[in-house]
Formats: structure tokens, C-alpha cells, sequence
């Protein structure tokens, strides 16, 4: 038996029909590892080491999803609180959804060598920014980063056709809109309000602007689960309300997606850096043959895979850590 963590929102806020950490923590209970749930705040430093109050929903088993979920929210009435020191745990899932708390990283990252966390702390802090993605220029649109106005405005208008400007530690496709030198004075305004232009050239916030890729319209784009850097699920999703955004959240139609060579060169470019950062369950956003984002701050997508595709994944993913703490025993039991 592990005793395994989950640090999350609120599971009075969630629905676990949909929600990847519930199919992931039901998994876990099914298989009888011991389960604590913990929020940001429950993480504090006691004599120097890493502390949490976590509160125990290990429950019974062989309960529906839903029924389930409803187990634990009962939990969360009682009274019995935890306190035990991180590295008790075998087991750290980060699920908060984003944006990252760098707090939490910065109370972890002391004992993230000696806990298994999902993801790596210091993975987590460089792979939450939008700009994670330059470190493959090959496979990615045509992208820029930058603060400056008329350095943006000038990209743009060379470029020609449209563009997409993010916000670096945007979300769920928060604050993503799509431009193009037709509308100058728009264009301008959204810039200068974007960056913050009326303040200081050093206190402004810089932005991505990245080339729109067309298929987008027509094909939607496609949602790759990476566990350990290897391919364990997909799914295409589109709009279906003319919105340009491909985001589940934001009211696109996801669907069944079929992996394509081009998909595959992909995951594998890009899965020595993610296994080096500790990134190990990631979600990336691919259109045509371009990575456009890497998700490593609760990325979502298995209940939908599990639906179009006949699969329970998170079966892989708890057979996944339970094969890294055997070997992590082993180790140091020599």
C-alpha cells in the first residue's frame, strides 16, 4: 500500500465526471492505497521541515464515480484533520488548476527529491510559462515575445495574416485573442492594454504574439496526454460556437482523434527535455504539425480519451507510480 497525496482545488467546486485528479485519486482508492486530499494553504514549515494538514478520504471501494466523490465530500465534514510531514507521503500529485502557486514550489522544492512529485516543482515553474514551448523552435508557429509596442505592431504588420497574442501564464485560453494589422486602431489599443504600455518599459508585462495556424477552423486542434514522455491518450477538439479557441472551458466540442506520424515526431522531440524537467504527466495542444502549448499545472483529458477511445488511463497512470516507488525502494534498500 502507498500513501499517496493529492493537492487540488476544493472537491466541493469539482465535478468528477470530467475531472482527471477524480478518475486518477479513484483509482487509487480502488487499488488500496492509502488517499489524503490537501489545499495550497494546508502546506506550511514546522522545525524546519515540510508540513501539511491533509484530511483522509480513503473510502469504501467499488462505489460509482459519483457516489464516490459524494464519500469524500463527507470527508471533508469531519472534524480529523492530518498533520504529517510531506515526505511521509510516497506520493505528491499537484493538481491545483492553474495558475501555478509558486508558494507551494517554493515550500516543496526542498524536498522534491526526496517525495515522488507529479509534477517536478522547478518543471513546473519553467513549464507554466507559454514560452516553455521555445525551447523546440523547429516544431513550433512562428512566435515572439516581447514588451515593446511598436516592436509587436511591426511583427504583426510584416507578418501579414493573422496572429494570436497570449498572455505568458494565461489559462484555459483566458485572455487569447486573435489579431491582424485590418484593424489598426484596435490593434493598437489591444496591444498598448495587453502590455500595460503606460507604465515604465521595465515594469510592462511582455507578450507572445504566435502565428495563427488556419487548420485550426476546419480541423480543430489535438489535446496529447504524455506520461513519462511517452503517448498515453489524445483527442480532438474544435469550436463550435465561432470562437477561434479549441478549449474545452471556453465551449469547444471535444471528439476521437487518431495519432498521425507527424503527431508521434512530435512527442518524441519533445520527450527527453520534459523527462529531465520532471514533467512527467503533461498535456500538450498540437495543430496540423505544430506544438502550440505544453499543459504540466493539472493538465485534463482522460475522462473524454476514456469515453471516444475505450480506455481507463488512469489505470496506466497509477501502475506508472507504483513502478517508480517499487524501483525507489529498491534503491535504497541496497
Amino acid at each position: 500500500m502507498m500513501k499517496i497525496g493529492f493537492l487540488m482545488d476544493d472537491l466541493r467546486q469539482i465535478d468528477p465526471v470530467w475531472e482527471t485528479t477524480a478518475y486518477i485519486m479513484y483509482e487509487c482508492n480502488q487499488r488500496g492505497h492509502s488517499v489524503s486530499f490537501l489545499e495550497p494553504h494546508d502546506i506550511y514549515i514546522r522545525k524546519n521541515n515540510v508540513v501539511a494538514r491533509m484530511r483522509q478520504i480513503t473510502v469504501e471501494q467499488n462505489l460509482s464515480i459519483t457516489e464516490y466523490w459524494d464519500q469524500l465530500i463527507q470527508c471533508l465534514d469531519k472534524d480529523e484533520l492530518i498533520f504529517e510531514t510531506v515526505t511521509d507521503l510516497d506520493v505528491l500529485f499537484l493538481r491545483k488548476n492553474p495558475p501555478l502557486n509558486y508558494e507551494v514550489m517554493e515550500f516543496l522544492g526542498p524536498v522534491s527529491d526526496k517525495v515522488f512529485l507529479i509534477n517536478n516543482t522547478l518543471g513546473q515553474i519553467n513549464g507554466s510559462s507559454k514560452a516553455y514551448i521555445l525551447n523546440f523552435p523547429d516544431i513550433i508557429p512562428e512566435t515572439h515575445v516581447s514588451r515593446y509596442p511598436k516592436r509587436l505592431r511591426k511583427i504583426i504588420d510584416d507578418f501579414g495574416g493573422d496572429m494570436v497574442i497570449k498572455p505568458l501564464h494565461g489559462h484555459g485560453g483566458h485572455g487569447v485573442i486573435k489579431v491582424s494589422n485590418r484593424d489598426p486602431e484596435n490593434l493598437n489599443s489591444l496591444i498598448n492594454y495587453y502590455v500595460q504600455a503606460g507604465r515604465p518599459y521595465s515594469e510592462r508585462t511582455p507578450i507572445m504574439v504566435q502565428e495563427y495556424m488556419k487548420s485550426v477552423k476546419d480541423d480543430g486542434d489535438v489535446r496529447i496526454l504524455l506520461l513519462n514522455g511517452e503517448i498515453l491518450g489524445s483527442m480532438g477538439r474544435k469550436s463550435v460556437s465561432g470562437d477561434f479557441r479549441t478549449n474545452v472551458h471556453a465551449g469547444a466540442r471535444a471528439f476521437k482523434h487518431v495519432i498521425t506520424p507527424e503527431q508521434i515526431k512530435i512527442c518524441e522531440r519533445i520527450k527527453p527535455k520534459l523527462i529531465r524537467d520532471g514533467l512527467y504527466f503533461v498535456g500538450i495542444d498540437v495543430i496540423g504539425d505544430k506544438l502550440v502549448e505544453v499543459n504540466c499545472v493539472s493538465p485534463g483529458g482522460i475522462p473524454r480519451i476514456n469515453l471516444f477511445s475505450n480506455a481507463k488511463l488512469e489505470s496506466i497512470v497509477v501502475d506508472y507510480i507504483e513502478e517508480k516507488i517499487i524501483e525507489s525502494k529498491q534503491r535504497n534498500n541496497r
